[in-house]
């Protein structure tokens, strides 16, 4: 299961040094953080997750393999992209192909780095970049509904739920707000993801600071907290500037430098748990000799559908699932002893997966 950020941001707010220290961490810490180019602006990152280790030391595994996550760099925004100013369509369509999106604002005074509408306000960068959304939102589902609305008069029952949708959502984007406050119930759900609006994804806002404001932020990433709580996103502090500095230390002397700074670790590991976080993601895991393997599935999901990542076969084969909780496989020592102790549970196709659960599929061909 790929999912997809995309980064982006106006020019100079420090969206490409971010990108950059992103892959290369990722690169630095191979041994343990895979990072491999699939094409040249996007980069695969492993999720940082310290009970991997623990469970393949109990497992003796010969590998290692994270759950993985993709951030897209995407070209930088100017006013005018929905119509077609700068990179225009290209960059909605980068857009358009990732799970959510992070918005990069410039929360630091710099002389020597000219912002390009000579003014340093992230709350305004933000709704820059968020208007050009909503406007190709907006120009999007105007064109589509003629259509739907014939459609819904003769009858179509599908068209006329997805008329419904597309006129909620216009009201709702012309008054400057984004299409994921919607109201919908679940069987809305899938017809509203058909509509493959811009602004129905998650949003982070990564405020990007000076080096001395990365442990606390300051009076401009303040207010992008603020913002962030008002619109239902996500929000994470962190300096460019120190994540591409610790990109280039090695590993014996990362530590020091971040705890020289207030630091207990690379502000990129909390940007990627934020944005697992913020796409409703969770991690289950399998242990044994060959491999310890995060897995990861959507909070709310069922043992046939946590399989199915593995392998299509395993969900529509699904018998049932060993599970052992993570406490209980690290505490006890592993699938024997949890066994033996009776804390290894077999669970069918209506358990709903916890985090940490350590699973083992039966299934038949």
């Amino acid at each position: 299961m790929g999912f997809k950020m995309g980064i982006v941001g106006l020019p100079n707010v420090g969206k490409s040094t971010l990108f950059n220290a992103l892959t290369r961490t990722a690169a630095a810490q191979a041994a343990n953080f895979p990072f491999c180019t699939i094409e040249p602006n996007v980069g695969e990152v492993s999720v940082p997750d310290a009970r991997l280790e623990k469970l393949a030391a109990i497992g003796k595994s010969i590998n290692v393999l994270p759950a993985r996550m993709s951030f897209v760099d995407i070209a930088g925004l100017v006013k005018g992209a929905s119509q077609g100013e700068g990179l225009g369509n290209q960059f909605l369509a980068n857009i358009r192909e990732t799970d959510a999106i992070a918005y990069v604002l410039r929360c630091f005074e710099d002389s020597n780095v000219i912002h390009v509408s000579n003014r340093v306000d992230p709350l305004a960068d933000a709704e820059v970049v968020e208007t050009e959304l909503m406007l190709a939102d907006l120009e999007s589902l105007e064109k589509r509904r003629a259509g739907v609305e014939k459609k819904s008069k003769q009858g179509d029952k599908d068209a006329k739920l997805t008329l419904d949708l597309i006129d909620r959502a216009i009201v709702l984007l012309r008054d400057g707000k984004s299409a994921r406050f919607v109201e919908r119930d679940a069987e809305e759900e899938k017809a509203f993801e058909e509509l493959q609006l811009l602004t129905s994804k998650p949003a982070l806002y990564v405020c990007n600071v000076d080096e001395g404001s990365a442990a606390e932020g300051n009076a401009l990433s303040a207010k992008v907290v603020d913002y962030a709580k008002a619109n239902d996103a996500g929000v994470v502090i962190i300096s460019a500037e120190i994540e591409s500095q610790l990109a280039q230390l090695p590993d014996a002397e990362q530590a020091e430098y971040l705890e020289s700074l207030g630091l207990h670790e690379p502000g990129l590991n909390r940007l990627i748990r934020e944005a697992y976080d913020l796409l409703g993601l969770q991690t289950y895991f399998t242990v044994g000799p060959k491999e310890t393997r995060a897995w990861t599935i959507h909070k709310g999901d069922k043992a046939p559908q946590a399989a199915g990542v593995i392998h299509s076969d395993f969900e529509r084969g699904f018998i049932r699932a060993q599970t052992i909780g993570f406490e209980d496989f690290v505490t006890l020592g592993g699938e024997v002893a949890a066994k033996e102790a009776g804390k290894a549970r077999d669970e069918g196709k209506e358990y709903v997966v916890k985090d940490g659960d350590v699973m083992l599929f039966k299934f038949n061909t």
